[in-house]
């Protein structure tokens, strides 16, 4: 017997991963609050999110600092990055984090630093989507 469509939209939902680079930050509000907030709209629909914070989005990876952000008409960004933690994954890219000086300790508790083999590796996983803002 066939599928539910329904069903089966769901089943491949929760065997998919979305995999989420944003490499701007408070340089470029709308482009950092759009991936912040497509990644939390995917952990709310039951996608497996991955979240790399690259360039100067590597700052929120840090107490307090999405907290200082704001958009007009938007999300406030804490409550985003509440919301991948929760039932995603956060990362800040190794790189970008020793230009920062933010080291592991400095990091909000569940957030890690990785860098580009892991990022690769989670990219060619199979059933992997990756969008980068």
């Amino acid at each position: 017997m066939p599928e539910h469509p329904a069903h089966s939209r769901a089943h491949s939902r929760a065997h998919s991963r979305l995999i989420i680079k944003v490499t701007a930050g408070k340089d470029d509000p709308e482009r950092c609050n759009q991936a912040f907030t497509v990644a939390a709209a995917a952990v709310a629909s039951g996608v497996r999110v991955s979240l790399w914070l690259t360039g100067e989005s590597a700052w929120f990876g840090l107490p307090g600092r999405a907290e200082d952000f704001s958009l007009p008409h938007a999300a406030p960004l804490a409550d985003l990055l509440a919301g991948v933690l929760a039932a995603g994954s956060v990362t800040v890219c190794t790189q970008c984090a020793a230009r920062r000086n933010i080291e592991a300790g400095d990091l909000i508790d569940g957030i890690r630093i990785a860098g580009a083999a892991t990022f690769v590796a989670e990219v060619m996983s199979e059933g992997a989507q990756a969008l980068v803002y």
